[in-house]
């Protein structure tokens, strides 16, 4: 699939177009013709109905090539913006496809840039296209025919200068294709540091970091400002050029044609009308400045939009994929499972071999960075694992359509991620359907019910972006409701206690045992661990123990540091 395919859907309006263009161009054409014709038996003759006759019939033609225009106009518009429009869902669709590892290739600046600008550029070109870069080129061939036609001794007074003319423009537009990709790149590098300023305005803030953000972004600024100046001189430069020769071509013509004429070798209307479709093809040379630009960021945009197209999919479903397969108990097996993220050579999980029964509420202990995000990731296959088996059920993650392994987990992530829009529609990502009722239960499981009772407009009341108007604490509870209003049968909290006092994490971790399902927790907290069924404790990404509180306390020296660190002495539970 690449970026031409996009525009077979509109072949009918698009030829419709270019009929309308060959309208408008053949007038053009003609028009210096019977500008000779009038001159010459009109004017010259003395002849005024020929006069009048064949201005009525230019006027007539110019009419119609008017009418042709406008309409091109409203058609070509169309086609390039229902382009533009497919183009940026079909992106928009693909990205939604990505794995992690395909976002490790795309910044999420470039993303925004590709579906913003690069596809803008693309429908603007294309649009330009059917109304004026596809009829300059004709011009100026129609031009030379015509002329030729006329008088082919006073035509190649100009003609003989094109051909090098249109060798120079090759060049020009090969040479500015590569400078607006640079162009480009420098917009993604602004919208990167625009984009990281945006999110960590408050940060930026509390370290009063602004000058140096400021500076930051004003050299990044700069260099976007360099690189599209030079970008713009060097395709600038060609209107000079060509005007400069196209000038001395027409002087040319006027000078050799004032003595064809003092010959009798060419009447006046002759000599008009060559000057006229060299004046024309002047005109069309000189668009072509603009029309080198247009395709040379064309062509850098369709590169980059084909890039993310192209882009292959590494977590897809299997053939052993099964959209009968569903979650019946939630018992989770991990079977010598390791791991290493996307390109890199460090691994992150090293055979790591546990056993989580349907039900059971299990903590997961360990430093930061001992791959713990790594191992919940495993279960929803947000990634594959590279070695081993992660089994649910007794089947093989892999076993499961993607889609339907995803909507029966629950997952909240280390960063509460909320959406713009109210409480009733963030509560509603997780099911989709959901009644009032149903988000009322799982608020309220989540412990964050009454909180959303005292806003003033309660489960209407809007969210900014990621949930800015909440609290840490509240946007983590609202996460939990979010996901466990699906009654997932596998529940995954990424560390999303953290921000929660002891009698609150208390009360949400008692509602959450209600539920059917089997609960895996991320934490850092003894106090929540001790809850649980059975502990894994997980170091440098081995599993290095496990066990409920007690056995680990009495059995396992990293748990005893990790107690004492926040309780002090072990002697008194042990």
């Amino acid at each position: 699939m690449n970026v031409f395919s996009f525009i077979k859907p509109y072949r009918v309006p698009i030829a419709a177009a270019l009929m309308l263009m060959l309208v408008e161009l053949a007038v053009e054409l003609w028009q210096p013709l019977l500008m000779a014709k009038i001159i010459d038996e009109g004017i010259v003759g003395n002849d005024l109905d020929t006069v009048i006759k064949w201005g009525g019939v230019m006027l007539g033609i110019s009419l119609l090539a008017f009418a042709s225009g406008i309409t091109n106009s409203f058609i070509a518009a169309h086609a390039g913006q229902s382009f533009g429009y497919d183009l940026r869902e079909k992106l928009f669709s693909k990205v939604q496809s990505f794995s992690f590892m395909n976002f490790s290739h795309f910044p999420a600046s470039s993303l925004i840039t590709r579906i913003t600008n690069d596809v803008t550029q693309l429908q603007n070109t294309l649009f330009m296209s059917l109304r004026i870069a596809m009829r300059a080129p004709l011009l100026v061939i129609g031009g030379i025919t015509m002329a030729m036609l006329v008088n082919v001794k006073l035509a190649l007074a100009f003609v003989m200068i094109i051909p090098p003319l249109l060798l120079f423009l090759i060049w020009i537009m090969q040479k500015a294709a590569k400078l607006f990709k640079n162009v480009q790149k420098r917009l993604d590098k602004v919208n990167g540091v625009m984009r990281e300023n945006l999110v960590g305005m408050r940060l930026i803030k509390a370290f009063a970091r602004g000058n140096h953000e400021g500076t930051r972004f004003e050299k990044a600024n700069d260099k976007l400002k360099d690189k599209t100046v030079f970008a713009l001189r060097v395709t600038e430069v060609t209107i000079p050029i060509l005007l400069l020769f196209m000038n001395m071509s027409v002087i040319a013509v006027l000078w050799f044609g004032k003595l064809e004429i003092q010959t009798g070798a060419v009447t006046v209307g002759e000599v008009v009308a060559i000057v006229n479709y060299a004046a024309r093809i002047t005109s069309a040379f000189s668009m072509f400045s603009f029309i080198i630009m247009v395709f040379s960021r064309a062509k850098a945009s369709a590169e980059r939009v084909t890039d993310v197209l192209h882009e292959e999919i590494d977590l897809q479903d299997t053939e052993d994929s099964r959209i009968e397969n569903s979650i019946t108990n939630g018992k989770i097996q991990f079977d010598n499972v390791s791991f290493q993220f996307p390109n890199t050579n460090v691994p992150i999980l090293h055979g790591l071999s546990f056993s989580i029964d349907p039900g059971e509420t299990v903590a997961v202990l360990g430093a930061t960075g001992a791959g713990k995000t790594a191992m919940f990731q495993l279960i929803p296959r947000l990634y594959d694992a590279t070695g081993g088996k992660i089994r649910i059920d007794g089947r093989d993650v892999k076993e499961f359509k993607l889609k339907n392994l995803r909507e029966q987990i629950g997952y909240v992530p280390q960063e509460a991620m909320l959406f713009t829009g109210s409480i009733k529609e963030n509560l509603a990502w997780g099911k989709e359907n959901a009644t009032y009722d149903e988000m009322i239960e799982a608020a309220g499981n989540a412990q964050i019910h009454e909180t959303i009772e005292k806003l003033p407009n309660k489960y209407e009341t809007l969210l900014g972006q990621k949930g800015v108007n909440l609290s840490g604490g509240q946007k983590q509870r609202l996460s939990i409701a979010r996901a466990l209003i699906k009654n997932p049968k596998i529940l995954l909290l990424d560390d999303s206690t953290s921000a929660l006092d002891l009698t609150t994490e208390a009360k949400l971790l008692n509602a959450i045992g209600k539920h059917k399902c089997t609960t895996v927790i991320i934490t850092q907290k003894i106090s929540t661990a001790k809850k649980s069924d059975k502990i894994l404790l997980i170091e440098e990404g081995r599993l290095i123990a496990s066990g409920d509180h007690e056995d680990l306390l009495k059995h396992s020296t990293l748990y005893q540091a990790i107690y004492e660190s926040q309780f002090g002495e072990v002697k008194a539970e042990c």
